[in-house]
């Protein structure tokens, strides 16, 4: 990791931000809070460092099964290694100014408070830039901006006999359903929606969303519950784009193995703001995502009104 002071700026006054400490925190705290680094397969981000760093992934090769009787001849298959190659060409990047005065008066602590708003704000850029990639790269896509199943407002218990409107639960287990059908492991499926959603989901099922809460302490990642519902962990997060048409939403479920990512805080320095009494801490944070999977990829537009 390439982490440094600025050249010609070896003395700063504000000795807190010493770069690879910082990185090293803001990556602390990014991984805490990203939904996407639990949800997608993360077994490459050791092996990229830079922009334009490329990952070799072989693809899980298909074994043939055949029928066999005794004293016949058994064939031999010969497996293929396809290749994929997960590129790190996305990047982003902050600056901001650290005041000599207030970084040594203030009660605060800087670094500690800038590691977590630097974290959370490059969280959010890539969670938006991955799940968006995972939503065109879905095998399966129902509805469409303007168009989807009405998941309505209503609370438990309400007869829904003769309206469109469907139980929320009914989506998740729908879900489960195309992902049974591509034969995509039950284990390490997840379920990914925005508060909206849950929000409903809470409203006609207060008794299985109290079963399933389990521990109250916060969970990590966007993690909703400690338990699991139609053996999908349970994902939220307001990093799905908004949709044009109002009241309707976005859904997406799959498995981990679907989508391969990697990420990396390339850089971090400070340097001496040359217009002010400051520091200028700046970082660079690279990654690239490639879905590898997309029939364990299902999205849905649905309408909440």
């Amino acid at each position: 990791m390439a982490v440094s002071r600025a050249a010609g700026y070896a003395n700063l006054p504000n000795d807190n931000f010493i770069p690879a400490i910082y990185s090293q925190k803001v990556q602390k705290f990014f991984r805490t809070a990203s939904v996407v680094e639990s949800i997608t397969n993360t077994d490459y981000a050791g092996e990229i460092e830079n922009f334009g760093d490329t990952v070799k992934i072989i693809k899980e090769p298909t074994v043939t099964v055949a029928s066999y009787t005794r004293g016949s001849t058994i064939n031999t298959q010969d497996l293929q290694d396809d290749q994929i190659t997960l590129v790190v060409d996305q990047a982003n990047a902050f600056a901001f100014k650290v005041d000599d005065i207030e970084e040594r008066h203030s009660h605060v602590n800087f670094e500690a408070v800038a590691s977590s708003s630097g974290a959370y704000a490059l969280k959010n850029s890539y969670d938006a830039n991955v799940i968006a990639a995972m939503l065109s790269g879905a095998g399966t896509t129902v509805g469409s901006d303007g168009s989807g199943q009405d998941v309505g407002t209503y609370a438990e218990g309400t007869s829904l006999a003769g309206s469109p409107e469907i139980d929320p639960i009914n989506i998740i287990a729908n879900h489960a359903k195309r992902l049974n059908a591509n034969d995509v492991p039950e284990e390490n499926r997840w379920f990914l929606a925005d508060p909206t959603f849950y929000e409903q989901l809470g409203k006609a099922n207060a008794k299985l969303m109290a079963d399933t809460t389990g521990s109250a302490k916060p969970l990590r990642g966007g993690k909703v519950y400690n338990g699991k519902i139609h053996n999908f962990d349970m994902y939220m997060t307001n990093n799905f784009a908004a949709s044009s048409t109002s009241n309707y939403y976005k859904v997406l479920s799959g498995h981990m193995s679907s989508t391969a990512t990697a990420n990396h805080i390339a850089k971090i320095e400070v340097v001496r703001d040359q217009d002010s009494f400051a520091d200028v801490v700046r970082g660079l944070h690279v990654f690239g995502r490639k879905v590898l999977r997309s029939d364990a990829l299902f999205a849905e537009h649905i309408l909440i009104d």
